[in-house]
């Protein structure tokens, strides 16, 4: 039961907070400030939780050493948006054409920091961490990269392929990084980074929900196949290979750290069950 608790906590936050930020759309203060409260109430709303219901402290959010944790992931998360982008940009896929909006920039600023905070802490954090207590660090990471690619399909533009990207490129990803650092500060940077990058630097679609007005005026153009369609960059076959390539390296460090944690006997029961609960 302390997964539907935990869920249930966050996601209550991250519920609350999507709708304020909704109300507050075209006020870039208020959207920054409310973003912003919004990823540290669920922080600590998890945190809270997890001693509740667990009896320990929640070590993968602790705050020793968090902003540098947060800071490295994000530079990895804006490099590898920055790789897909220039690869798009010499097949003539992007181009800038202009100057976009700081204040944009600064409004997704606070969405991006909701966004990443609250899907990591419920992807990662618990559904991730409680399943591969039972499962293994394998068939966690399958399945919680399955259930992340399927969510987004229910985004406005989205795509059978455009999940099936994300489930690779993310949450394998993702789950790797949490893996290979046993915190959800490298993973939340990580997803905030490639997020504020697409939308907030170079105002690209994220994930099907249309284009974002960000610091630069891009535009995208050209196959689908390419570019990613409406779906944005995140359906690039550039983004799923980079996706893929970082997965490997956390994955390989995880071992290497001996943080992998072995299937149990009967691991697919429990996981179903886990799921279900």
């Amino acid at each position: 039961m302390r997964l539907l608790k935990q869920l249930v906590a966050v996601a209550a936050v991250a519920f609350v907070g999507s709708m304020g930020v909704g109300a507050v759309q075209g006020n870039t203060l208020l959207t920054l400030v409310l973003g912003v409260a919004t990823a540290v109430l669920a922080v600590f709303v998890y945190a809270r939780v997890v001693r509740w219901s667990e009896r320990r402290e929640p070590v993968e959010v602790a705050t020793k050493g968090a902003a540098a944790a947060v800071g490295r992931g994000t530079l990895i998360g804006i490099g590898m948006f920055v790789a897909v982008i220039a690869n798009i940009a010499v097949l003539g896929g992007y181009r800038v054409v202009g100057q976009g909006s700081v204040s944009g920039a600064v409004a997704l600023f606070g969405f991006m920091a909701a966004a990443a905070v609250t899907e990591e802490l419920i992807f990662r954090g618990i559904l991730f961490r409680i399943i591969e207590e039972r499962a293994g660090t394998w068939l966690a990471l399958a399945l919680t990269s399955l259930l992340f690619g399927m969510s987004h399909l229910f985004n406005p533009n989205a795509s059978l392929w455009g999940a099936i990207a994300i489930a690779i490129e993310a949450g394998a990803m993702l789950a790797a990084a949490y893996a290979a650092t046993r915190t959800l500060w490298v993973p939340i940077g990580l997803h905030f980074g490639w997020n504020f990058a697409a939308a907030g630097i170079f105002s690209t679609e994220v994930s099907g929900n249309g284009a974002t007005e960000g610091l630069l005026h891009g535009v995208t153009s050209g196959p689908a196949l390419l570019t990613g369609g409406a779906f944005g960059p995140e359906a690039s076959p550039y983004a799923v290979v980079f996706g893929a390539l970082l997965t490997i390296v956390f994955m390989w460090l995880a071992r290497r750290r001996g943080n992998l944690v072995p299937r149990r006997r009967g691991a697919r029961t429990d996981a179903t069950a886990t799921l279900s609960q």
